[in-house]
């Protein structure tokens, strides 16, 4: 079976990756793919939006089945598209990935459905939103409406910051049409889960549980990011905390999805924090996570393409879906000025020496292949994966891997997974 998946990111090399351990699959192509994934399948020069071109390249290549990796083709409606063309696809419809492109109606469907989460209020005008933000105070959290590729979240300490973030918002612009208008929400304590399933309908498998880092530098300092690290599991969290994000989170949602006429098919990711009340949303994701993609699918024991089929075919709840006991660790290594304006062409050494390293996975997220040698090319631009037998050894595995590379620029947070040791 040929397999295409759509994207250029760290999510996307470990999806291929993994599609690359089937012995189901032929060969794997990746569109439009990025330095990583050259060495591993054959990446195609057609970006995640141009979908006329990828249906009419995929009827040309007999590709059987195509795995949507990132949100914006999602929300521009690819599934719509290669179902209407006959074509198998994975990922929500475009009516379905809304509950990504919009947490106005998140915020709303969760409040309909009584499903945990925080307090809020939606603002088109400057003046009300900042009204608000003087009636409540802070620590309050101010959100861009729609899509700014993880950026358009701003947890505010101060009054100050929180204005400011709601003036660069709607005032600016800073965001474009994705921050015309913005949910200010109550800060919520805990620590953050990442808690992602594999959904058709009402059919809700849940993944083993990750823990993302979001801040840019030590300590969770410094501005978001889209992801600095990740590890999985997440062990100071029990199987009933789990458990009860599955019943009261992800279910409810799936059967709410359902109930608006909007059916979740693909990827649902629950971003919740657990709060001393019990687990909360904070975001939904339409897709895989990234990075937690890079510490998952390493711990996916059952075939992804028959999980990918068996969710086309509707017999997800016939697919008994298995995980590895190992533990993973992924440290994004970013590019010198991220989340800011960042550099891009240096050039980047190392991973090749790694790759023979079974322990240690490199998937790429920002490179590019020019003339033989390996550049930089985003913001992120590699995730270095440790597995081993526990956090604690997975975490030494990731980072005693990382001096074999470098880039001018490059620098990592020093602390990914350590969370994970201080509770255990």
């Amino acid at each position: 079976m040929k397999v295409l998946v759509i994207g250029q990111g760290g999510r996307e090399h470990a999806l291929v990756w993994k599609f690359k351990q089937s012995d189901r699959v032929t060969k794997v192509y990746c569109a439009p793919g990025n330095g990583g994934t050259a060495s591993i399948a054959e990446n195609v020069p057609l970006k995640e939006t141009q979908v006329t071109e990828l249906i009419e390249f995929v009827k040309a290549e007999g590709i059987e089945i195509t795995f949507v990796g990132p949100e914006v083709p999602l929300l521009e409606g690819i599934v719509d598209q290669f179902q209407e063309a006959g074509l198998k696809i994975y990922g929500p419809r475009q009516n379905a990935a809304i509950i990504e492109g919009s947490k106005s109606f998140t915020k709303d469907l969760m409040k309909k459905y009584n499903i945990p989460t925080g307090a809020y209020e939606v603002f088109t005008s400057t003046e009300e939103a900042i009204a608000y933000l003087d009636q409540k105070g802070a620590p309050i959290v101010i959100k861009a409406d729609g899509l700014a590729a993880g950026k358009g979240v701003v947890v505010a300490q101060t009054l100050e910051e929180a204005k400011q973030a709601v003036h660069e918002m709607l005032a600016e612009a800073k965001f474009g049409e994705a921050g015309h208008r913005v949910v200010i929400e109550e800060f919520l304590a805990g620590e953050e889960l990442s808690l992602m399933a594999f959904v058709d309908g009402d059919v809700v498998v849940p993944m083993v549980p990750a823990q993302d880092h979001k801040a840019v530098f030590d300590g969770d300092k410094g501005p978001n990011t889209g992801g600095m690290g990740a590890y999985s599991p997440v062990p100071h969290m029990s199987q009933e905390q789990v458990e009860e994000a599955v019943q009261r989170i992800l279910l409810p949602t799936a059967k709410a999805m359902i109930a608006e006429g909007r059916p979740f098919t693909g990827i649902l990711y629950a971003g919740l924090m657990m709060t001393a009340q019990g687990p909360k949303v904070i975001e939904f994701n339409a897709r895989f996570g990234d990075p937690e993609t890079e510490v998952i699918l390493p711990r996916l024991q059952t075939d992804l393409l028959d999980i990918v089929e068996a969710t086309i075919e509707h017999r997800l709840d016939q697919l008994e879906v298995k995980w590895k006991e190992e533990a993973a660790v992924t440290v994004i290594l970013a590019s010198e000025g991220y989340p800011g304006d960042y550099p891009k062409g240096r050039t980047i050494t190392g991973t090749e020496a790694l790759n023979a390293h079974s322990a240690v996975t490199v998937f790429h997220a920002g490179t590019t292949q020019v003339n033989g040698e390996l550049k930089t090319s985003g913001g992120r631009v590699l995730a270095v994966t440790g597995v081993a037998k526990d956090v604690k050894e997975a975490i030494h595995t990731a980072y005693a891997a990382i001096p074999n590379i470098q880039f001018d620029g490059m620098h990592y947070r020093k602390d990914i997974g350590a969370k994970a040791l201080k509770n255990i």
